[in-house]
């Protein structure tokens, strides 16, 4: 019984002279090294690449539970974004079976009423694509320079347009270019209808970013949010173009907010609608060899 004393005692003041020394012993290893890292610096990249290849394929293996769970919780989140993405999906595609239903019907009874009224058609619209290299907008212009000219069939008058509304119309077409009258400047004339009720007014451009509608026939005609389409009045433009929106009306002011943002012009669509009144004064196109 004493000997088991005596042995717990040894063990015991072993233990407390380990914990004593062991932070010194740590630091007396961690200078030890350093030392051999600034002595031979060969050796420890050596040593630190070993360690690093030898722990790398443990540090995989431990982490591949981690990525199977996280990839389980990731899967469960999906399912449930795409049961509620499905439901809206079902809902939507009702919506839109009932849309094209009555799309149908529309369809029917425009063309039993084209027929009734023997409508000659409106030819096709033909268009060229050109993209945008000046813009020479400043405090008394507003036109841009497009990539297109007499040989790709621009001519004076046609209508551009990008997939938002109404840009302009060529006022000058050369060879290889042309200049296009954007609505916003000062010269810019377009007959147009605003709203449901289709009030007819002229949107004259004052080298602003917002042109004005003017001659409307009463000062209730627009409201702000109201569409804007070309009416089709002087056969200066087809009928239905959009163009913008009614942004302000203050006082008998109707300012208007176009679709097209003059900066973000990059490419443009010149159409040629086959409205002849707009072309009678420009030379038709050389023949091509």
């Amino acid at each position: 019984m004493r000997q088991t004393t005596g042995q717990i005692s040894r063990f015991g003041t072993l233990k407390s002279l380990l914990q004593r020394f062991a932070f010194l012993s740590l630091i007396g290893i961690t200078f030890a090294l350093m030392l051999i890292g600034k002595a031979d610096t060969v050796l420890v990249d050596r040593a630190r690449t070993t360690v690093t290849d030898a722990v790398t394929p443990i540090l995989r293996v431990m982490s591949e539970p981690a990525g199977v769970i996280a990839n389980f919780i990731n899967n469960i989140h999906e399912l449930a974004n795409i049961r509620e993405e499905n439901a809206e999906l079902r809902e939507a595609n009702g919506r839109l079976l009932q849309w094209q239903a009555a799309a149908q019907r529309l369809e029917s009874d425009n063309q039993s009423l084209r027929n009734l009224l023997a409508l000659v058609p409106e030819p096709g619209a033909t268009f060229v694509t050109a993209r945008v290299v000046a813009d020479t907008g400043g405090a008394f212009a507003q036109s841009i320079i497009i990539t297109a000219g007499t040989q790709a069939g621009v001519r004076k008058g046609q209508v551009v347009m990008t997939g938002e509304g109404v840009v302009g119309r060529v006022m000058q077409a050369g060879l290889y270019s042309s200049r296009v009258l954007l609505i916003t400047d000062i010269n810019s004339r377009i007959p147009v209808l605003i709203g449901d009720a289709g009030n007819r007014a002229i949107m004259a451009g004052d080298n602003t970013l917002r042109p004005r509608l003017r001659y409307l026939g009463n000062r209730t005609a627009a409201a702000p949010g109201d569409k804007v389409v070309t009416s089709g009045d002087a056969e200066a433009f087809p009928p239905g173009l959009p163009i913008g929106q009614v942004a302000r009306v203050d006082d008998g002011v109707v300012e208007v907010e176009p679709f097209v943002v003059r900066d973000k012009l990059q490419h443009v669509r010149v159409v040629d609608f086959g409205l002849e009144g707009i072309l009678a004064d420009q030379p038709a196109p050389p023949a091509k060899k």
